[in-house]
């Protein structure tokens, strides 16, 4: 027997069976390889949100929805939650193995001395209003940095791509801290290259100049986890829409502004937003129980955020990580009575042992935590989706090389299943 055997598919147009072979992965399901279907039967396959096609071939990331396993490159996630650091798993992504001493200091360096921008993206910030969205201005000036970095647009140098992909983590927090600073009109805060990388950005967000910043260490290592959880997540919307803008041979700053384009709705990268948002609106613990109700009632029209996951059908691996560190940072900062988080503590217990959340495995997930711990530490409901795209910058980066360097990728393009008009004859204005 073949260790990869192949599908027969009868197609009634076609006069003989069509084969088409199966490719294993090391982990997970074996796939179709369906790229001679077209020629061979003259129909393309529909799949509307791609939830049963694979796109591309990676090595980089395996999730098990049903089991609830996330792996970077082998490693389980919790692992590296508790036992590792986010620059560490930054060079774990991009190269495929944990740094040796040499090679991690060598690399932080590379990235703590690309932290500062260029002097005239400062005045770019000025052209926004000073409402904007964050998420608006991220998109605008990490594209922009193309216009700045001219020495590191070839995609085809792999040279340049090591430096274009050393700016874009570097210079993330850098950007994200520089959109807060400016939307509530105080000073821009340069990096210091004396702080890790979270510990940077907590003070570049929350540091004044007439003061001097000192980190608080549970915190910084609170936004580290924060940044690790969210590093990738294998094929999501932004990762593949920085892929398919890659395959178009795209410079990698426009590639990552498409990637925070996309995460910026609110059923991908603003679904922690969306949490608070709800816990605002439902305002009170003693609402708990009604919310609840609601929630149970297909007819209510009321959905509760935070809970369940398009691919964990089981808890899912960040959040019980995510979990223990939201508690250490309630804890740290004396605020588990504060009236928003004793509703979301409230929800979160209902959920954890309210039989109909349990049987449905309506777990809470990653964003539940991730927003309520954000909450606690003072960053702003319009901040959270910029976060995860600091976060989410090294999985676009790894994945985007990994693309570039596949041999077999080609430009995206999807094909259709049409529905409209046929052909029919134009009708002149006066006749019509």
């Amino acid at each position: 027997m073949s260790a990869n055997p192949s599908a027969t598919l009868n197609v009634p147009e076609v006069s003989k069976p069509v084969t088409l072979p199966t490719m294993p992965g090391s982990l997970g399901p074996k796939v179709l390889d369906i790229r001679k279907l077209y020629a061979e039967t003259g129909m393309f396959t529909y799949d509307p949100g791609f939830t049963s096609t694979a796109s591309c071939e990676s090595k980089i990331t395996f999730i098990d929805g049903d089991e609830g396993v996330l792996l970077h490159r082998g490693y389980p996630i919790e692992e590296l939650a508790q036992k590792s650091d986010f620059m560490e798993v930054c060079y774990l992504l991009m190269n495929g193995e944990l740094p040796n001493k040499v090679e991690k200091t060598e690399f932080v360096k590379n990235i703590t001395y690309h932290t500062m921008v260029h002097e005239q993206i400062s005045s770019f910030f000025h052209g926004f209003r000073r409402d904007a969205h964050p998420m608006a201005v991220m998109v605008g000036v990490v594209g922009a940095l193309a216009a700045f970095y001219h020495d590191s647009t070839d995609i085809n140098d792999p040279h340049q791509r090591l430096i274009a992909s050393h700016r874009l983590i570097a210079k993330m927090p850098t950007i994200a801290a520089m959109a807060y600073k400016y939307s509530v009109g105080q000073p821009f805060v340069f990096p210091q290259n004396r702080f890790d990388y979270a510990e940077n950005f907590l003070q570049m967000m929350f540091s004044v100049p007439c003061e001097e910043y000192k980190v608080n260490p549970i915190l910084a290592k609170a936004m580290d986890r924060i940044f690790i959880l969210h590093a990738d997540h294998e094929q999501n919307a932004s990762t593949s829409t920085v892929r398919l803008a890659g395959s178009s041979g795209a410079n990698p700053f426009a590639c990552i502004a498409a990637g925070i384009a996309c995460l910026w709705g609110p059923a991908h990268g603003g679904a922690n937003e969306a949490v608070l948002k709800m816990l605002e609106e439902i305002g009170s613990p003693d609402k708990v129980g009604e919310v609840v109700k609601a929630a149970k009632d297909k007819n209510s029209g009321f959905r509760l955020m935070g809970f369940g996951h398009r691919v964990y059908k089981n808890y899912d691996p960040r959040a019980k990580v995510m979990r223990e560190t939201c508690n250490e940072v309630l804890d740290v900062l004396g605020k588990r009575d504060e009236p928003l988080l004793k509703l979301a503590m409230a929800l979160e217990k209902v959920a954890l042992e309210d039989d109909y959340f349990v049987q449905k495995k309506l777990y809470p997930n990653v964003d539940f935590y991730s927003g309520i711990i954000l909450k606690a530490m003072g960053f702003p409901m319009s901040m959270f989706t910029v976060l995860f795209a600091v976060a989410r910058t090294v999985g676009w980066i790894a994945q985007w090389n990994e693309m570039i360097e596949d041999p077999s990728q080609k430009i995206g393009r999807p094909r259709q299943l049409y529905t409209g008009a046929g052909k029919r004859s134009f009708v002149s204005l006066d006749k019509r």
